[in-house]
């Protein structure tokens, strides 16, 4: 299939690893120049040089999303590089776990900085100039936790559920200019986030990592963590031509796990 990508350009942010990584290198196959962004320089370098290897022209940028200053620099230089940003992926690290019983005013506001008002600016940012040539993409790579919240991770539920009702707003409002903004529900994916939360739950309970690793894909219907290559081939096909009257959706990409119909 003609996923209809070929000489388009793409902004992924959090694209130099994990699920990011998986969306970048799915859309540098496709024959977009991409732009990825993350704060690891050495992962953001090594995938870099694995883009260009696919699509010459595909850049790479450290970026700070919950730093203003940061996030003004990395706009500046993918205006240089690409005339639009055609498809636009709002991806970024996850939050660190902590009860919704505690409060630290100052956390609550670095995640809502770099998790909501990052993506809205930059979102912001792109969208006049994919409405005036009637042709754009915003994925929202998000979690099951916007239907069926996670236990102990506060801050990805709450943020991740407001990010969900902002882009299913937006949806609304672009869909006739020929923009669609979809979420993508991830579940368990063999990432370093997943091995992090692995390692924590471990400790927590004083079970070597390989025991909860093991718990966590047996509950999955799949009976696996997914592969960011499996991510990134539903990215692309959102990102493309053929998907144009999908919008406004919450698809979820999770082998099964979560329980909710709808």
């Amino acid at each position: 299939m003609d996923l209809g990508l070929n000489g388009k350009s793409a902004l992924v942010l959090g694209g130099n690893k994990g699920l990011g990584k998986g969306v970048a290198l799915a859309l540098a196959a496709e024959g977009m120049k991409v732009a990825i962004a993350g704060r690891d320089k050495a992962a953001l370098e090594r995938t870099t040089a694995e883009l260009q290897a696919r699509s010459p022209g595909s850049i790479g940028h450290e970026v700070d999303l919950g730093d203003s200053a940061s996030v003004s620099r990395l706009l500046e230089g993918v205006d240089r590089a690409f005339p639009s940003v055609d498809v636009l992926v709002l991806n970024g690290g996850g939050p660190p776990p902590f009860a919704a019983a505690s409060f630290d005013p100052e956390e609550w506001r670095r995640q809502f900085d770099s998790m909501f008002l990052a993506f809205v600016r930059i979102t912001n940012h792109v969208l006049p100039r994919m409405r005036e040539q009637r042709w754009g993409r915003i994925l929202v790579p998000a979690s099951t936790s916007v239907r069926e919240p996670i236990p102990g991770l506060t801050a990805s539920n709450t943020l991740r559920a407001a990010i969900a009702g902002w882009a299913k707003s937006l949806a609304s409002e672009v869909a006739a200019d020929g923009v669609t903004v979809n979420l993508l529900l991830t579940g368990r994916f063999a990432t370093n986030r997943t091995d992090v939360l692995d390692r924590l739950d471990a400790e927590r309970r004083n079970v070597d990592p390989a025991v909860v690793a093991a718990e966590s894909q047996a509950e999955v219907p799949a009976g696996r963590y997914g592969d960011i290559a499996e991510f990134g081939a539903l990215a692309a096909f959102l990102a493309s031509k053929p998907a144009a009257y999908i919008t406004g959706a919450a698809i979820p990409i999770d082998g099964g796990l979560m329980r909710a119909m709808i």
